[in-house]
Order: structure tokens, then sequence, then C-alpha cells
């Protein structure tokens, strides 16, 4: 994740220019937009003709499928119909579904100092019940300390004015937050060495940055390993990624990684498959958390 946030993207997530699909829950607009695409294909009926009854272009409905537009009640209510969804209930279940996708998330608050692309990103981390995460550069996001983080934002956007890195920084610590929910997701992070070497702040907040990371550590949902420079060369060699699984069935594990200006999201399975492997083997080559503790230690003590 890079400092001031956290190809071509895939169409289902994200857009390559920063054009996110806006506000809303992003995995209710992708079950939504799935749902409707079954009923759909079930009945026989073209995108084009889909778009005929609301009025509107194949395209749209095409986005509307792949959960990147909002959704208008009027529409999935003709669109249930043209589908022959008579059941009140089914109706109302999905109509339901298409307010709840429209409801803002809670990072909107944060959009004036947020791309679209990582909203869309936000969106997803916090409805994922699991993520694996390598990161090489810094600590990651979800696990730093308010002053670490605040050395991370204002280095990687230097001349900023204080008020939109101490709002960059307020965003980071509100995702924390879920990891202590009642709904905790289960993270798994692998740190590089490297990202622990690597002084952000003076002394005093890499030290702290070390002790929140044993802490956090002992989490029951939260497992920690650090890929040491002693192993040698290892299965991250590509960089930085987050993979998040979700427990909705609809939904397709992602990888995200992320860029300067843009992000890309991955969820062809033979693309997840092969980051899991990566992820696998670089859990199997780490200290697991009880070493990797001790190695946290010795590099405070260093601090």
């Amino acid at each position: 994740m890079t400092a001031g946030v956290s190809g071509a993207a895939s169409p289902a997530w994200g857009d390559p220019r920063g054009e996110g699909p806006g506000g809303g829950s992003v995995v209710r607009r992708i079950l939504l937009g799935s749902q409707l695409r079954r009923l759909r294909e079930s009945r026989g009926i073209t995108r084009e003709a889909a778009g005929y009854s609301i009025r509107a272009s194949e395209s749209k409905i095409s986005r509307m499928e792949l959960g990147r537009v909002s959704f208008k009640a009027r529409d999935v209510e003709d669109l249930l119909t043209l589908y022959g969804v008579g059941d009140e209930a089914e109706r109302a279940s999905l109509l339901g579904l298409a307010r709840e996708a429209n409801v803002a998330g809670w990072w909107h608050s944060y959009g004036d100092v947020l791309p679209g692309w990582f909203q869309t990103y936000i969106g997803l981390e916090g409805a994922a019940s699991v993520i694996r995460i390598y990161e090489v550069q810094f600590v990651h996001g979800l696990l730093q300390t308010e002053s670490y983080a605040h050395a991370v934002v204002s280095r990687g956007m230097p001349g900023a004015p204080a008020p939109e890195i101490d709002k960059r920084v307020a965003l980071r610590l509100e995702r924390q937050k879920a990891l202590v929910s009642e709904n905790a997701p289960l993270l798994h992070v692998v740190l590089d060495e490297a990202a622990l070497r690597r002084p952000y702040g003076d002394r005093s907040v890499m030290q702290d940055q070390l002790r929140h990371l044993i802490h956090v550590s002992e989490q029951s949902n939260i497992t920690l390993q650090v890929m040491p420079f002693g192993f040698g060369g290892h299965a991250g060699e590509s960089g930085a990624f987050t993979l998040l699984s979700f427990p909705e069935s609809d939904l397709s594990d992602v990888v995200y990684l992320e860029q300067l200006t843009s992000a890309l999201y991955l969820d062809k399975r033979e693309d997840v498959a092969q980051y899991a492997r990566v992820m696998e083997r670089l859990c199997e080559d780490s200290p697991d958390a009880a070493d990797t503790r001790d190695l946290l230690r010795g590099l405070l003590q260093l601090a």
C-alpha cells in the first residue's frame, strides 16, 4: 500500500483511470449485479433487450451486472418483472439489496482525500472475512501506529497541508477498528524485514511501532510473520500484494495490487491461485508467529 493512500483494472472491481464505482457498498452492488445477470441469462434475455426495458443501453446493463454503477429502484423493479420474478419475498429481498448497495460507506466522509480506486478497495477490505498481505516497503496500514502512519504519509506526500495528512492518518486508524470488531476478519501478514529496518519518523516512533506489532500479533485473529534477510531470495519477488476472501459464495477471491496512481484488481481464478501459492510459500519459509515475536524483540533492542 502506497504512502499516500494505502495496468488495467479488472472491470468487475475498478477502473485503471481511477474512476471508482462511486459511493455505496461495493460488495452489495457486485452481489446484486451477479444475481440480476443470472436471472437474465436463465430467461435467455439479451443485454440489449434488458437495456431497452429500462430505457438504457446494453453497456449500462453490463455495468450494472458488474457492480460498477449504482442502482435505481425503478430499474431493478422493471428488470425483475422482465425476468419473470413474481414472488414478493424474492423481489423484496433484491430491492432491499439495491437500497443497501446505494448507502454510502463510512469512508464517504474521507472522499476529499481518497481517489475512487482506493474507495473500492476500502469497501472490499471491510467486507472481507480473510485478509492475507505481503508488504515490503513499510508496515502495512492495518498495523501502523498513529505516529508511524503520520511519518509514512508525510514522507509520501511532501508539501501536503497538515489537515490533509491528519485526515489520511485518521482514515487509516478508522480502518483498523475492523480488526477488533465483533465480526473481525482473519488477518495474516508477512512483512519483509526491510519494512522493519527502514526508519519512518524518529527512534521513538520506530520503537513504538515494533512494540505495537508484538502486541497485535498476540490477537487471536491476527497472524504476523517476518521474512528475514537471512533467508535470501524468496517467493515474494514480484512485490507487495493483498489477497481478500469473502464470506459470500458469490464473490470470488480478489488480489489487490496498488500502483502510484491506480490499482489493479485480479479475480480470475488462475491469477488468484498463483498469488495464493506465493503467499503459502512466504508463510512456510518465514519464521512462525512465536519466532517472529522474538525477531521483533531483537529489532526493538537495536532500534
